[in-house]
């Protein structure tokens, strides 16, 4: 059992499991990673460096980028005393502090929370949401951008990108190093092979570490439907959002899509219009099987409860 603030909320264990299970295949793969690199002679600590940097301006500017890329605005309880009020009650049960709030004006049905912790907290939600849904589908998602707050998600993949981040980084780095001259020492005759093999082993780390830590995005969205629809103790309100929502996109139009492309990660559904992702390389699940959980929440919601 965990306990947010006044609220006692329970974690899917299956969900726990796989969860931890992606997390320690990654620090399995990212280990044999290092100890390649490092046997090799490769200088990955500068790497790592320029990577940590630039993580870490995402990490500790998250709430200022994405107001400046998506043209989010913030409101105070003055400006938006409805959704103010709505937020403000939700955090307390949660136990949270209150976020700053922020609009989008977009008719494209989208909400999202960021920030590096509960202190910094930012939660945005479009026009276009609160033009489409009912104030208990909109309490719902309201909910589940709390819960990722609760769960410091921003912060547990920020920590998973990191080597996606430095082997990225190798890559290009490789890539030129081939075409212009060797970087390890000994021979030039060894030189082509012995990059050229860390080459690929970078790509089919950088492959899979990909393919993991999109595989915790998506536990962490299933992790929020969880913890928002307990929040609310109205999980088929977040299934009537859910739906709304991706039926909605599908007939918005693809400029008003692409000004949100930026926080595509963090929204409740990414703003895109079909299928445009395999399932491996998605960050949300998909709408049907998150739907189809909290249908099954919603049924057995009288036991849950006790």
């Amino acid at each position: 059992m965990a306990t947010y603030g006044p609220h006692k909320l329970t974690r899917d264990k299956g969900l726990m499991s796989r969860m931890y299970l992606t997390m320690f295949l990654m620090g399995i793969l990212y280990a044999a990673f290092v100890l390649i690199l490092w046997s090799s002679g490769v200088g990955i600590i500068f790497v790592g460096i320029i990577a940590g940097v630039i993580l870490a301006i995402q990490y500790f500017m998250s709430e200022k980028l994405v107001l400046r890329s998506t043209g989010a605005r913030e409101v105070t309880r003055e400006q938006e005393p409805e959704l103010y009020a709505m937020v403000e009650r939700l955090a307390e049960t949660a136990g949270l502090p209150m976020p700053k709030l922020a609009i989008i004006d977009s008719p494209v049905p989208n909400a999202f929370a960021t920030g590096r912790n509960p202190q910094h907290a930012l939660v945005v939600v479009t026009t276009g949401i609160r033009q489409r849904l009912t104030d208990r589908e909109l309490n719902a998602v309201l909910a589940h951008e709390l819960a990722h707050v609760t769960n410091r998600d921003m912060r547990m993949m920020a920590i998973a990108s990191f080597f996606v981040t430095v082997a990225s980084f190798l890559m290009q780095m490789f890539m030129w190093r081939m075409m212009f001259g060797g970087m390890f020492g000994g021979h030039r005759g060894n030189q082509g092979g012995a990059i050229m093999g860390i080459f690929l082993v970078t790509i089919l780390v950088y492959f899979i570490g990909s393919i993991l830590m999109k595989s915790l995005s998506r536990y962490r969205e299933f992790g929020a439907d969880h913890g928002g629809a307990e929040l609310t103790g109205d999980p088929g309100a977040l299934a009537s959002a859910l739906e709304k929502i991706s039926g909605s996109l599908a007939r918005i139009p693809s400029d008003d899509l692409r000004k949100l492309s930026t926080a595509n990660a963090f929204m409740i559904i990414p703003a895109l219009r079909g299928d445009r992702m395999g399932k491996l390389l998605s960050t949300h699940p998909a709408v049907e099987d998150r739907v189809a959980r909290l249908r099954a929440m919603e049924r057995e919601m009288p036991t849950f409860l006790r």
